[in-house]
């Protein structure tokens, strides 16, 4: 079995997005940047994710960096994975390495469907204006991540600015402070069916929170999403039916009914004689 997921507000957590004072019982530093803890997981979810990653292939599948995925100390030297995707799918790990084949397919993908990066910076930069934006990256020559004041985003504005570059090739999506547009060959969705394809194991499972995650969900053979984030929202908001459940809490103590989700599927299709 496989267990593919993303990482930031769906088994890590920032400060910010926990949902309960950092000085509460159960939560353990997954990230610390500089002595400060950057990201939490609670206790209860590691301890089921280190049980079920030593019997199947855990995944972790994130839009953050190389970089920003290997300052994560949870997983160098506690739950280390033999597979990782970062970049949104653009790069996949192979044991700690990057697989340069992958890499440079995206590349040729991305240059055949979609329009040039600096094409698509500049419609942004036409919508958005210079004072909404806190910071820009390029992240990993691949995709743009903008930090802004999200009260000052004119959503309907946003809404048409996905629209035009949808027709260049480039998808958007609003996560809480950060705006990602990203070219549709970097997706979750195309990396995971690599690496099934690649383990030969069978079923796989999923969980995510934002719309960058929904590819990944629909590609697994069934998953599990928190009452947080963008596909939560769209839930709510009646723009979808979606199949997989929601977990009953928000914040970091999603993690923890995310993972006894993905225990008893294990122990369900283990006693089926399925995927052990």
């Amino acid at each position: 079995m496989i267990y593919a997921s993303d990482l930031d507000r769906t088994l890590i957590y920032s400060p910010s997005a926990i949902d309960v004072p950092e000085d509460s019982p159960g939560l353990i530093p997954a990230e610390v940047i500089d002595g400060r803890t950057a990201s939490y997981i609670s206790q209860h979810a590691l301890e089921l994710l280190k049980e079920l990653a030593a019997k199947i292939i855990f995944m972790p599948v994130t839009t953050r960096t190389l970089a920003q995925y290997r300052r994560i100390h949870l997983f160098q030297d506690t739950v280390i994975p033999d597979y990782a995707v970062t970049s949104n799918g653009g790069n996949i790990l192979v044991n700690g390495v990057v697989d340069q084949e992958w890499r440079a397919t995206i590349g040729r993908l991305v240059e055949q469907g979609s329009a040039a990066a600096e094409e698509a910076r500049r419609l942004v930069q036409s919508v958005v204006r210079a004072e909404w934006i806190i910071s820009e990256r390029y992240c990993d020559e691949l995709f743009y991540t903008f930090v802004v004041h999200r009260d000052l985003l004119p959503l309907d504005e946003i809404t048409r600015l996905a629209e035009h570059l949808d027709g260049m090739g480039w998808k958007v999506s609003l996560q809480g402070r950060k705006l990602y547009v990203v070219p549709e060959a970097v997706n979750k969705s195309d990396a995971i069916i690599h690496v099934r394809r690649t383990v030969h194991s069978e079923p796989m499972v999923a969980s995510g929170d934002s719309l960058l995650d929904k590819s990944l969900l629909a590609s697994a053979d069934y998953a599990i999403a928190p009452c947080h984030g963008e596909i939560f929202a769209e839930q709510q908001a009646g723009l979808v039916k979606l199949e997989y459940p929601f977990t009953k809490k928000a914040g970091v103590f999603a993690g923890d009914e995310i993972m006894e989700y993905v225990q008893r599927l294990y122990n369900n299709l283990t006693a089926l004689g399925v995927g052990p």
